[in-house]
């Protein structure tokens, strides 16, 4: 009796330990940025899994800073690329010098009514710091340069794969020769 009390505890052992070493697989760190659900300057959730196979161009915004008139240049890529597979992604952010201090509604209407915006914008997140969202962790630790964001308009190219191609700082404009040449090699990948 005794050996089999000790049989099945066994038993309930190991399967319990499978369950763990599942439940452990299934929170494994994100690899890629479809890894990640993130939600629309509207509330939605969005699931980044479905741009899958497309190239995406990551951008931390904001309505009130001197690199803020790059949304024409964004906007520009949006409606030259996107057929060809480019998303370019706008998530506002208010943590350099407060210049995206608006609601969302507000922050829309500002992309809107100035720029023109119709690519995908995203909730206000944090880029830095404890609060940041871990979108913005992946991102750095994957670029070659694993520092903080520095300003407004850092740009992120990620690849089909749906990891990091390059990252550009705030004064390279998207439509630098170098951000380019590297989205169109990443479009006929």
């Amino acid at each position: 009796m005794r050996l089999f009390s000790l049989a099945a505890l066994a038993a309930l052992f190991v399967s319990g330990t499978n369950v763990l070493a599942e439940d452990s697989a299934e929170k494994k760190a994100p690899e890629t940025v479809y890894d990640f659900n993130v939600k629309s300057l509207e509330g939605e959730e969005v699931k980044l899994s479905k741009y899958k196979g497309k190239v995406l161009l990551v951008v931390n915004v904001a309505s009130a800073c001197g690199a803020t008139p790059q949304y024409e240049q964004l906007q520009s890529l949006h409606e030259k690329y996107s057929e060809k597979g480019l998303v370019v992604m706008g998530f506002p952010c208010n943590q350099f010098g407060a210049q995206e201090s608006g609601s969302a509604s507000e922050i829309r209407e500002f992309c809107s009514s100035t720029y023109s915006v119709k690519f995908p914008m995203f909730e206000k997140v944090d880029v830095n710091g404890k609060d940041q969202t871990p979108l913005y962790e992946l991102l750095k630790a994957q670029a070659d340069d694993h520092s903080n964001i520095g300003w407004n308009f850092e740009k992120f190219i990620i690849g089909k794969d749906g990891k990091v191609a390059a990252r550009f700082k705030t004064r390279t404009k998207p439509d630098a020769p170098e951000v380019i040449t590297l989205l169109e090699e990443e479009l006929a990948k």
